[in-house]
């Protein structure tokens, strides 16, 4: 068969099996509707707050009422001790304990005092965190201020003085790449190109367990070089050409639809998905070499997205990830890929700022294309 006849029969075979064009089509398209309906509200509002206030002072009222005028957070518990509080966290009816000890006004009226506030975060939530931590810091770092005044002027010092030593460093803050602060803009460019990825290889690999199980696969004893190279690059035409059009889409409409950063040129978006979708099919021609049934791809799919996800250094810092782990990120083809979309769609970064994540795709997809070839060819002698 030739390399035409090959993409034909590939495209038919994907076309008539329900089930891989829900997978590369009608998946692909409504798992980034599903993720911007979760995160359609980026910022949580309203997280409520539990309040242990055993001083019972005007100033701890005041940083309090300072704290629940902002959106993020409300006190909607005042509790007698700490047992309480936890009682309410652990039942989930609160996300946060704030605490004032006995002495904390005392230790703001020492002129040598220092006065400590606990505060207690449900870390089921990273949103939660952020919200209740973010709040209080802005409220406390004021009252720092406030206090530093106080007593400077008790030490005779005048106003303008005291406000001329505690003044801050003048700073513009610009949120360059997340105007608005929320994690859907953080996660959704990332996992676009993840449901690329991964309905792409579950897809390959569960075509490929369909031919095995129903003897599809040509039955050839020694095939020649010539033979594998066709069947290969024939399949792989057909998966590009379907997948550079989705891939239009989900990178070149939804990031707009969904209203995330998109100021990077949508040319350069799509000149780096050449060598990343190039690089997700043979890696995962390569893998379905290794799949015996239909129901195996789902078992892959389901076990390595999130690590896919962690390895790449999206939503967990690549710095904390141990070296091992991080040098075998290097051979999944969505690292590089998701950090370049990120760097031209969000940064606004160029291609050409952006070579690393490019050449990395490109040397992957040649290497892949390599073990492709050479597994086809194994394979075939395995059967003997």
């Amino acid at each position: 068969m030739t390399i035409y006849q090959h993409f034909i029969l590939t495209l038919k075979t994907i076309f008539h099996d329900s089930g891989i064009t829900v997978i590369f089509i009608v998946a692909s398209l409504a798992y980034p509707l599903l993720y911007k309906a979760i995160y359609w509200n980026e910022q949580i509002t309203n997280v409520p707050v539990a309040v242990v206030d055993l001083d019972q002072s005007p100033q701890s009222r005041d940083f309090l009422h300072k704290w629940n005028a902002a959106p993020d957070i409300r006190l909607t518990h005042s509790c007698n001790s700490m047992t309480e509080a936890e009682m309410l966290l652990r039942d989930q009816k609160v996300h946060g304990i704030i605490y004032f000890p006995r002495d904390y006004a005392a230790q703001l009226a020492d002129p040598l005092g220092q006065a400590h506030i606990s505060l207690y975060c449900d870390m089921s939530s990273f949103l939660y965190m952020k919200a209740i931590y973010l709040s209080c810091n802005q409220v406390m770092l004021e009252s720092m201020r406030n206090i530093q005044i106080d007593r400077y002027e008790q030490m005779g010092l005048g106003d303008e003085m005291a406000w001329a030593l505690v003044q801050e460093a003048p700073y513009t803050e610009t949120a360059l790449f997340t105007p608005t602060g929320g994690y859907g803009s953080f996660l959704i460019p990332a996992v676009l190109m993840l449901i690329l990825h991964q309905t792409l290889f579950f897809g390959i690999c569960m075509l490929a367990g369909t031919r095995r199980e129903e003897r599809l696969a040509p039955d050839e004893q020694s095939p020649t070089i010539l033979s594998i190279l066709q069947s290969v690059l024939g399949e792989a035409s057909a998966y590009f050409l379907l997948y550079y059009a989705l891939a239009a889409i989900l990178l070149g409409i939804f990031p707009r639809w969904f209203d995330i950063p998109h100021i990077g040129s949508v040319w350069d978006i799509l000149m780096l998905n050449v060598p990343y979708l190039l690089a997700i099919i043979f890696f995962s021609m390569c893998i379905s070499q290794f799949i015996r049934n239909r129901e195996s791809g789902l078992v892959l799919l389901i076990s390595t997205s999130l690590i896919f996800m962690f390895l790449a250094g999206i939503s967990w810092p690549k710095e904390m990830i141990p070296a091992a782990w991080r040098y075998l990120s290097y051979f999944i083809p969505y690292t590089w890929g998701a950090h370049g979309f990120i760097h031209i769609n969000s940064m606004g970064a160029s291609l050409a700022a952006t070579r690393s994540e490019y050449f990395a795709l490109w040397i992957l997809t040649g290497g892949y294309f390599i073990l492709t070839l050479l597994s086809e060819k194994l394979r075939f002698y395995l059967r003997k």
